[in-house]
């Protein structure tokens, strides 16, 4: 029974019985005893609770605080020492006047200098002469002062006719010079013991009164400098350690430590603006990539901080905001407050919000076509319709609307819109693309029109218009109301609008969330004249929302804060009047809410005479294409192209008026009877068109069975 103990009990025999004792065995499993910790590690562990305690390391910061506070008040009493006995002072002034450009006070601080040095050089020159000009005044004194005491001593003795008052006075002087000299010597001693103690204590309050310790070292409630002033010194210092090994070994070499880098820093708005030209070997670019890390050197957040591009060549411009000023609400949009605003289409501007310096920020919308884009619920919706609240106050004004949305956003527009098409469905987008079919057709009408015919303006307004683009559904003839192709309605549409609708009024507007190519293409995108984006994820998509000029100018939608910055929005347009050398500006927009938005709505209402809002667009007689075409060419066995596209027309103008032989080939596209040429000249064939009729009644007939 190796490794197990045996343990012997023995039973006590029973009372009224003679058995014997009865031994039993137990088998207990071995247990091992415990190990005892080693004193070594005990005496670790008790060590390292103690170092990592709170308690000692508050008791650490405060003795390494008060240690620093001495070292740091040397330092600064040693500075000041050093500026009382030197030009210092005064060619840190000149610098520094010099670095803002202000040449009259860096004379000014010149001059100044120049006289404490002329001071200084005669009080220098003084002290070769003080020794003998003191020792003669000292031999004078003396011996007017000594003869001075003789008098009063016969004097003394005449009044008294006692003789030994003569020298009464000079033993007083004497006897008082001794009582001096004693208490020096009493003195002495302890004030050779405690000066240096004092002489601490006073380098103490001179470092604790400044908190000349680092950071780490610091109270709680001291250690934090955010929110400090910002300085031209902070602004260099940040600079120089953004570590960019150009930057930093150009600003050691400056010999004003970088001043000559920053223009005057100035208030803008609800923070400072200063321009930084940089030195040689050093790009903007590289500034921009550190943003993060600049703003954290400034005591600020990523947010708090702008870096844009201005017209200078290797110039930033550095916006920083006071600390937590842009989580401050705005104030209320003009719309809202001013009963009796009106809008003038031509020559207003839209109030949509203010910029960063607090200027009211105000958009053309004359003749531009509009792009608003961002992550989702971020006030897209809000940002856009406070645009068509306010244009919906000019009379002359007309609406055609799809909110693919369709949780009303835009309900307050019926009864202002000629057209309000509002829901997230397939049958909405074929809607919402008919309605920008139609207004294609009267772009087109207005283009006919005599020159110099004047149009109201028609505008297109499609929300959430990534639906449409990412539409799966197609028409009889198999086109598609989504995509991007030659062939996609929305993706065209829209493309012809922009490329012609402007000269005649008609204008796009679009919003749509969290862009890419293929549900914001790259020709509709650019498309647009204005083009705002909200809070984005990506550098990319900040590129597809405003386009590579702004964003390489310094436009950054991607840093946004999402949730946080809602309704901030970097706008690159020629219709807001942005900085010199800037390529975009950010706006803050106001916030209008629905019931606002809907009393706004009724006085735009009031101004017209009455608006009926159709919620679906009208459709014409459904024709076929193919069996026209047929009745068109009769019994002749081919006929050219413009004259089926004229029998069309005659036979149907509204469905076939503006046909072009583009139509008709794309009609006939894939059924076996594409137009050919014939003796040069593009022509349709009848047994073609007959034998695709039948070819297309055939599967359709297989198809039903």
């Amino acid at each position: 029974m190796s490794g197990n103990v045996v343990h012997l009990h023995k039973e006590e025999p029973e009372p009224l019985t003679n058995e014997a004792a009865v031994t039993t065995l137990t088998v207990v499993p071995d247990r091992p005893a415990p190990r005892p910790v080693p004193l070594w590690l005990r005496s670790g562990r008790a060590v390292r609770t103690f170092v990592t305690h709170e308690a000692t390391k508050t008791t650490a910061r405060t003795v390494a605080r008060h240690s620093l506070y001495v070292v740091g008040g040397a330092r600064i009493v040693s500075r000041r020492a050093w500026d009382g006995r030197t030009a210092a002072r005064y060619e840190r002034m000149l610098r520094a006047a010099e670095a803002a450009g202000n040449f009259e006070a860096a004379a000014e601080w010149e001059e100044r200098g120049q006289r404490f040095r002329d001071a200084r050089h005669r009080r220098r020159m003084d002290l070769l002469h003080s020794p003998l000009d003191a020792a003669k005044g000292a031999a004078v004194s003396a011996g007017m002062g000594v003869g001075g005491l003789v008098l009063l001593g016969v004097a003394m003795a005449v009044a008294t006719k006692d003789p030994a008052d003569v020298v009464t006075p000079l033993m007083a002087v004497v006897k008082f010079i001794n009582l001096m000299i004693t208490i020096v010597q009493v003195v002495w001693g302890p004030l050779i013991s405690i000066g240096p103690f004092l002489a601490l204590l006073a380098l103490w309050s001179v470092g604790a009164h400044q908190q000349a310790a680092p950071q780490w070292a610091l109270p709680a409630g001291a250690r934090s400098n955010e929110g400090e002033p910002i300085t031209p010194s902070i602004v260099v210092k940040a600079l120089r350690d953004l570590g960019i090994p150009a930057l930093r070994k150009a600003i050691t070499e400056m010999g004003d430590a970088g001043a000559s880098m920053l223009s005057p820093i100035v208030i803008a708005g609800c923070g400072v603006e200063v321009d930084v030209t940089l030195p040689s070997g050093v790009s903007t670019n590289e500034i921009q990539a550190k943003r993060r890390k600049l703003a954290e050197n400034l005591s600020r957040h990523e947010h708090e901080v702008f870096i844009t591009i201005p017209q200078a060549a290797r110039t930033v411009r550095l916006w920083v905001a006071d600390s937590g000023a842009l989580d401050e609400p705005i104030g209320p949009s003009p719309l809202a407050t001013d009963d009796t605003m009106t809008a003038d289409y031509a020559k207003g501007r839209a109030p949509w919000g203010q910029d960063l310096r607090g200027d009211a920020a105000s958009l053309s919308l004359y003749q531009r076509h509009l792009l608003i884009t961002g992550l989702s619920n971020q006030g897209k919706t809000v940002a856009l319709r406070s645009l068509a609240l306010w244009l919906s106050l000019d009379r002359s004004v007309q609406f055609l609307m799809g909110d693919l949305k369709g949780v009303g956003d835009w309900a307050m527009f019926d009864g202002l819109a000629s057209t309000l098409i509002q829901g997230p469905t397939d049958e909405h987008v074929i809607q919402v693309t008919e309605m920008v079919e139609s207004a294609v057709d009267e772009m087109n009408r207005r283009i006919q029109a005599p020159p110099g015919t004047q149009f109201p303006p028609l505008i297109v307004l499609v929300d959430e218009a990534q639906v449409a683009f990412m539409c799966p559904a197609k028409d009889e003839d198999k086109r598609p109301y989504g995509g991007a192709k030659a062939n996609s309605r929305y993706f065209m549409a829209v493309r012809k609008i922009h490329n012609q609708g402007r000269a005649v009024n008609v204008l796009m507007w679009q919003g749509t969330q969290d862009p890419t190519n293929e549900n914001l293409p790259k020709l509709v995108r650019e498309g647009a004249h204005t083009r705002a984006s909200l809070a984005l994820g990506t550098e990319s998509q900040a590129r597809m929302a405003l386009g590579d000029k702004a964003v390489d100018g310094g436009a950054a939608p991607n840093l946004l804060r999402p949730g946080l910055d809602r309704g901030t929005l970097v706008v690159a347009s020629d219709g807001i009047q942005i900085p010199a050398g800037q390529s975009s500006i950010t706006v803050r927009t106001h916030y209008i809410d629905d019931d606002t938005a809907a009393a706004i709505t009724d006085r735009a209402k009031a101004l017209r005479d009455g608006v009926t809002t159709l919620h679906a667009v009208e459709r014409g007689e459904e024709r076929d294409p193919l069996a026209d075409i047929a009745a068109a060419i009769g019994d002749a066995p081919r006929l050219r192209t413009q004259d089926v596209i004229k029998r069309l027309s005659a036979l149907n103008p509204d469905a076939y008026g503006d046909w072009s032989p583009g139509d008709l080939t794309r009609v006939l596209d894939g059924t076996g009877a594409e137009p050919y040429k014939s003796d040069g000249r593009m022509v349709v064939s009848r047994d073609h068109i007959a034998r695709a009729l039948a070819n297309r009644d055939a599967d359709g007939s297989a198809s039903d069975a």
